[in-house]
C-alpha cells in the first residue's frame, strides 16, 4: 500500500500526461473545440503530435475533461495572475502628540512614522490639546511644523495642517 501523496493531487496542480488516471476522457483541443470522448492513449497521442501536453482541467466529471495545451505557459500565466492580485492595501496610521511632548519622545514617534511611510502606508499626524494647553496653540503649530520637516524626505504633506476642535492634524503620504 503506497501512502505517499501524489504531488498532482494538491489543489493547485492538475494532472498532466501520464499522471491522468481515467481510461476515457473528454478532450478539448488547443483552439478550444471539443474533440469528444476518447481513450486516454489516443488523447495522449494527439497531444504529442501537437507538441503539447494533455492537462486534466475537470477531474470530477463522469468523463474527466482534459485540454491540449502548453502546460509550462499555462503555469506561468497563472502565477502572473496571482502576483497581480496580491497588492498592498494602503492603511492610515496615526501618531498622536501633545504640545508638551519632549524632543526624544517626538523623535521616537517620527521614527515610527518613517517606518509606516517606508511600508507605503499613510500617516496622520495629530497634535492633541487638553485643558489649558488650548491657550498655547502656537506651541502645537510649532511642533507640527517640526514633525512635518522631519518627515519631508519620506513623504509629502497633503494640504496644510487643519485645526479641528481640540486637535491639529495633517496627513503625510509616502513618496
Amino acid at each position: 500500500m503506497n501512502l505517499r501523496k501524489n504531488p498532482a493531487d494538491s489543489k493547485n496542480q492538475q494532472r498532466i500526461n501520464e499522471q491522468i488516471r481515467a481510461r476515457e476522457v473528454r478532450v478539448i483541443s488547443e483552439a478550444g473545440e471539443q474533440l469528444g470522448i476518447m481513450h486516454i492513449r489516443k488523447a495522449l497521442e494527439l497531444a504529442q503530435e501537437a507538441g503539447l501536453d494533455l492537462v486534466e482541467v475537470a477531474p470530477n466529471e463522469k468523463f474527466p475533461v482534459c485540454r491540449i495545451m502548453d502546460y509550462g505557459k499555462f503555469k506561468y500565466q497563472m502565477a502572473k495572475k496571482q502576483s497581480k492580485s496580491v497588492q498592498h492595501t494602503v492603511k492610515v496610521k496615526e501618531i498622536r502628540l501633545r504640545p508638551g511632548t519632549g524632543d526624544n519622545d517626538v523623535n521616537v514617534k517620527v521614527n515610527a512614522a518613517k517606518g509606516f511611510l517606508e511600508k507605503k502606508d499613510k500617516v496622520l499626524v495629530s497634535i492633541v490639546f487638553r485643558g489649558r494647553e488650548l491657550a498655547h496653540i502656537q506651541e502645537g503649530e510649532r511642533m507640527m511644523k517640526q514633525v512635518l520637516d522631519l518627515l519631508a524626505p519620506y513623504g509629502k504633506v497633503d494640504g496644510n495642517p487643519s485645526k479641528q476642535g481640540k486637535r491639529i492634524s495633517c496627513t503625510v503620504t509616502p513618496n
